[in-house]
């Protein structure tokens, strides 16, 4: 059989970010959140005397003083921070928001007020300042591009397209290049390689000027660092094996978590390396941070509720001495799991001797009476001197690890008063939670994200027999849209959560598990399309809307308002090489916009491609007619569902 790419539709777990805190002053929510603080980003003053820490599901700003180990004092955002930048003489806090629309505060960091808010089209995230902090750069995510804003009159100067929603930037520094974590893949998911790229933006001609392509399966992107030194980058990412049938977890079989490094002057890809163990996952890696003298790399694991701390040199000495090939002459180590460059990625042990895991639990796996004692979930890192703080987003606490210290211990604080989680807390939790994994390869999240949606990936689930990979489904409207899978095989959402936790992450788990998982993503709520104009339809996609419910194009007859699915299945003409059936579920049309790749197979890129080069005989409406106009407008207005 052709070893292209056997895959599918994984729909099982994973979810989302949405924790919170909340001071005396913060707002209360309703989405389970109430009393929460969910540190998002870390940012240290310049004196190193406050770590600055973003509260997204309180709304708020912390100021954390270091010597008394408490929050001192905060300022309530607008919407949820997700991401801090921080002035040089640390007068001015850059705080974005991530909301619709979006929005980048200004913090006067002395008043502790924010002095000035700058509205967005739509969610912003990591935000960074140029060298002479004229400019700020930001990901404007869901638009695919990076904003380029003037610091002094507060307004967009420029816009540059880049890939899959960007998530995370780092800079020269000179200030001339932008690397740009884009956190999925764009393509098609069939195709024999699926792998996310870091964009490489000209500051200077505001313009791409080349990408670097990271190893097949590499996804979910969530964190980019250059090192102090100005040679080395580093980023987070899952590094998926897709085209393996889904039978087992053992060492990596389904996911690994991995640490990209490039060589920054020459914007080349260096090596990735596994994080994870050999008999031990690490999943979900989030949060980097190098030391001043750039010798150590540290590494948040959200899922698995540690931090590996890396020495890089070693390291790279270990990579250098691998050749590209073997030649005849060569003398080989049949000791070594890694005997050319290209055998590291898959290489569980290249890190033993140059890296240390250190946990934050001694009981590790989830059990419900741990929950108000552990440390959950660490996504930012800030590194203070040798100090190093992890913000755990599930547990509100910062673990503090001496990194000089011989016994690197990490310490506990608490940001707040220890409360139980709430349902759907915990749901959220659980979703993100690799403990609840065989040896902690993978949470819901491997596969859907954070936030519960895609990965853009097919997975050859076992769920409708082997050989017949299927696209990642968004879990959004999941319980109210059943069956579950592209098949149907699952009655509900409920039965694939269950099904999920036995056959995906391969353990059995009290049915408080599951119920909160399902709480948590029935919990979740549409964000509004990108493509709206000041949160209305475009004037093309008002004209797409009539041609969606017109019986002459008919797409309302199988995608009715306000699901926009009739929970039923067809034969659209999409049966592929590897299906077994030609009939699939009709899915919802929400938030389409970002789940890209489309169709049971993920074959189709764009809505556009869907509505013609991919439905010539009119199976899943009536398109062949339609002008090119027409066609524009349709997908106008899908795309702003």
């Amino acid at each position: 059989m052709n070893m292209k790419i056997m895959k599918i539709g994984i729909v099982l777990m994973m979810a989302l970010i949405v924790g919170g805190y909340v001071s005396s002053a913060a707002p209360a929510t309703s989405d389970g959140n109430e009393g929460y603080l969910s540190p998002a980003a870390l940012v240290p003053s310049p004196d190193g005397k406050i770590l600055y820490i973003a509260c997204k599901t309180a709304n708020q700003i912390a100021w954390f003083d270091i010597s008394s180990g408490k929050i001192t004092r905060t300022v309530s955002t607008p919407e949820a921070p997700n991401g801090l930048a921080l002035s040089k003489d640390g007068s001015r806090l850059y705080v974005s928001c991530g909301s619709v629309p979006g929005a980048l505060c200004v913090v006067d960091t002395q008043a502790a007020k924010i002095s000035s808010t700058i509205s967005l089209p739509h969610i912003v995230e990591a935000p960074l300042l140029s060298p002479d902090e004229k400019t700020l750069y930001l990901c404007h995510r869901f638009l695919n591009e990076i904003l380029v804003i003037d610091v002094a009159s507060k307004k967009v100067t420029g816009r540059v397209a880049v890939g899959r929603e960007p998530v995370a930037l780092a800079l020269t520094s000179d200030g001339s290049t932008l690397f740009v974590a884009d956190h999925l893949h764009s393509g098609r998911a069939d195709a024999d390689v699926v792998a996310s790229e870091v964009t490489i933006v000209d500051t200077r001609r505001r313009a791409v000027a080349g990408t670097i392509a990271l190893p097949n399966g590499s996804g979910i992107l969530n964190d980019i660092r250059i090192a102090p030194n100005g040679k080395i980058a580093a980023v987070s990412h899952t590094l998926s094996r897709f085209h393996l049938p889904t039978t087992q977890l053992e060492r990596g079989w389904m996911n690994t978590s991995a640490i990209s490094l490039l060589d920054v002057q020459r914007k080349k890809l260096i090596n990735t390396v596994l994080v994870d163990s050999v008999d031990s996952g690490a999943a979900y890696p989030w949060g980097l941070a190098w030391s001043a003298d750039s010798s150590l790399l540290c590494v948040a694991h959200a899922g698995t509720h540690e931090v590996s701390v890396i020495e890089i040199n070693p390291l790279l000495e270990k990579l250098a001495k691998l050749p590209e090939s073997l030649t005849n002459t060569a003398t080989v180590d049949y000791t070594a799991a890694s005997r050319v460059a290209s055998d590291v990625p898959n290489d569980l042990s290249f890190l033993v001797g140059v890296r240390e895991r250190i946990r934050f639990n001694s009981n590790w796996y989830y059990r419900p009476e741990n929950v108000a004692t552990n440390d959950y979930g660490p996504r930012a890192l800030a590194l203070i001197g040798q100090t190093l703080y992890a913000g755990n987003y599930f547990s509100d606490t910062l673990c503090k690890i001496d990194l000089a210290a011989k016994h690197r211990a990490p310490v506990s604080i608490p940001l707040q008063p220890r409360r139980p989680m709430s349902q759907l807390r915990l749901g959220e939790f659980l979703f993100n939670d690799a403990s609840i994994c065989f040896q902690g390869w993978q949470s819901c999240a491997s596969c859907h994200s954070h936030d519960a949606r895609v990965d853009a990936m097919n997975w050859d689930l076992l769920n409708d027999g082997i050989g017949n990979p299927k696209n990642s489904k968004s879990l959004l409207l999941s319980h109210k849209t059943p069956p579950a899978m592209s098949q149907g095989v699952r009655d509900t959402a409920e039965t694939a959560v269950r099904s999920g936790i036995r056959y995906i992450l391969f353990t059995v788990q009290p049915e408080s598990v599951p119920q909160a998982i399902d709480a948590w993503l029935k919990s979740l709520k549409p964000i509004p399309s990108p493509y709206l104009e000041n949160g209305k339809l475009s004037k093309a996609a008002q004209r797409g809307a009539k041609l969606f419910d017109s019986t002459r194009v008919g797409c309302a007859g199988c995608h009715p308002a306000p699901l926009f699915t009739n929970l039923r299945t067809y034969d659209v003409g999409t049966r592929g090489a590897f299906d077994r059936t030609s009939e699939f579920d009709t899915p919802t049309l929400i938030e389409v916009w970002r789940t890209a790749p489309y169709l049971h197979d993920g074959s189709v890129v764009t809505i556009k491609e869907l509505l013609t080069t991919r439905n010539r005989e009119d199976k899943h409406g009536k398109t062949s007619h339609l002008t090119p106009q027409e066609i524009e407008d349709l997908a106008a207005y899908v795309l702003s569902l």
